[in-house]
């Protein structure tokens, strides 16, 4: 079976199936010790009804099969313990190893970004900087240093004047707007009525 970029065909590196191999070993051995505690439980018990019924050879055989087990059992759980060591050291290897290829890789990227951009060219961007600085700093100085007084006050009148058409405000009229007394109208005469004296 032909490899793809360090993977088997079907996806998955030797490493995959030599981790996978000793997990599956691990597990058939965790599976076994508890057969194994099972044993050692069902052994002691019999033990315990064999000397309650005053059967003590046969009580002393079965304590011996329990001790047999229990080293079973911890050679059992020893070999556990290494398996469980090993996995974890093959997992942390291969992190490492791609820790390593991604840093590698990285680095080869700046190191390209690095090429298109010389410390020369840097400095000639650094240096029109300051020079385009440096000019507009020249023309701000004579630009201040030729304005008089006068100048100011005129620059702060415009704006004034700018401030004011920005408001849309109606100009103040200059001249005198002409004055008229308001007319009276003369209310008609009214003609006195002449009464004839009432006699007693």
């Amino acid at each position: 079976m032909g490899t793809i970029f360090g993977k088997q065909e079907d996806g998955f590196t030797d490493q995959d199936k030599a981790i996978l191999k000793i997990k599956t070993q691990r597990d058939q051995l965790k599976k076994y010790s508890k057969q194994i505690e099972i044993v050692i439980e069902k052994e002691n018990n019999l033990a315990r009804q064999l000397m309650s019924q005053g059967k003590r050879n046969k009580a002393r055989l079965c304590l011996k099969k329990k001790r047999f087990q229990e080293n079973l059992l911890r050679r059992t759980e020893g070999n556990l313990i290494n398996m469980e060591e090993m996995i974890y050291t093959i997992e942390f290897r291969k992190i490492e190893n791609e820790v390593f290829e991604g840093l590698k890789e990285g680095n080869c990227i700046l190191k390209e970004l690095q090429g298109q951009l010389s410390i020369d060219d840097v400095e000639d961007i650094l240096l029109e900087t300051e020079e385009a600085i440096a000019h507009q700093e020249e023309i701000d100085n004579l630009l201040s240093e030729r304005l008089t007084m006068e100048d100011e006050e005129d620059i702060l009148r415009e704006l004034a004047e700018l401030q004011t058409e920005e408001l849309n405000l109606p100009d103040v009229p200059t001249h005198e707007l002409p004055t008229s007394e308001p007319q009276v109208e003369e209310s008609p005469e009214i003609t006195p009525v002449k009464r004839n004296p009432v006699l007693a």
